[in-house]
Formats: structure tokens, C-alpha cells, sequence
């Protein structure tokens, strides 16, 4: 069966043999976009502030998930926040161990009602708590594309 063939009795149940030919391109969307693009040229995070809720979301998203309403009001929040929740990852995405543990905290950043997930660094597990502060190391500004790993890690500080 070819997938352009139109399956016009569904009732008759079809079998695909071997691996299924899916190719997919993610795209950050006009949110995304922009947030992205206001790390790598200003070193700064924007959040978007819903009118009606007054809830701030990071990273930047077009309706707000409470009340579905429209969302125009980016804001600059911080690049510090608070550590929420913290995990070891210890394989990758296709199950294969990684040679050096890797560890990812949930963030509340300062002016932002939502979390974003990071790596952390400059820190052992052992140095971690909730609630403890941190902020984002970024890549330097030249070398900076517009992607989520402009900012290399977000570490300890006493901000």
C-alpha cells in the first residue's frame, strides 16, 4: 500500500512492512521566533504577558492556555530565576548511555509565570536544592544563531 493510495473501505484493515518513510521539520513559530531571535541579538529573555490573566509565559507562546485569549504583550523578564525541580540524565534520546551525565532543572525566571527546561551547569548534583538561584550562561553574542542552544546552561548564583 502506498501512502497516497486513498483507502476508500476502511474497514479492511492494511499492513505496513519495514520502517515507515516519516520525515517531520520543527518549526519554533512566530512566538518562538521571536524569542529566539531577542537572545541572540540582545542577550535577553522575552516573556508574554496575557491581558486578561496577567500570566507570563516563557517561552513565549500566541494564546494564553487558561483563557485562550490572544496574546501581543511581550515583555523582557529576567535572565536569573528560581531552580524548581532538578533531574540526571543518564542515556540519550536513542537509549545510548552518555559519557558524561547531563543535568536539567525546571526555571522559573524572575517576571515569568511559567517554567522553562534547561541544562544546568557549573554546579554538581550535590550543590542543588529547590528554590536555589540561578542564570543562564549564554554563548557569546557572535556566535549566537537563534536557537534554544545559544543559552549553553543556566548556573548557581547569588543573584
Amino acid at each position: 500500500m502506498a501512502f497516497k493510495e486513498r483507502i476508500d473501505k476502511p474497514h479492511i484493515v492494511h499492513q505496513w512492512y519495514g520502517e515507515l518513510p516519516v520525515e517531520s521539520i520543527y518549526t519554533v513559530g512566530v512566538a518562538g521566533e521571536k524569542f529566539f531571535r531577542h537572545i541572540k541579538d540582545n542577550g535577553k529573555f522575552l516573556g508574554i504577558r496575557c491581558p486578561k490573566c496577567e500570566i507570563v509565559y516563557v517561552p513565549p507562546r500566541i494564546y494564553c492556555e487558561r483563557c485562550f485569549n490572544e496574546l501581543k504583550e511581550y515583555i523582557e523578564v529576567s535572565e536569573c530565576g528560581t531552580l524548581e525541580s532538578f533531574t540526571t540524565i543518564y542515556f540519550d534520546l536513542k537509549g545510548q548511555p552518555l559519557e558524561k551525565p547531563i543535568i536539567v532543572g525546571l526555571i522559573n525566571l524572575d517576571g515569568s509565570s511559567t517554567c522553562i527546561v534547561h541544562k544546568l551547569g557549573e554546579c554538581s548534583v550535590e550543590e542543588l536544592c529547590f528554590g536555589m538561584r540561578v542564570c543562564a550562561v549564554l554563548k557569546p553574542q557572535p556566535e549566537r544563531e537563534g536557537s534554544i542552544n545559544d543559552i549553553l546552561y543556566f548556573k548557581p548564583t547569588n543573584k
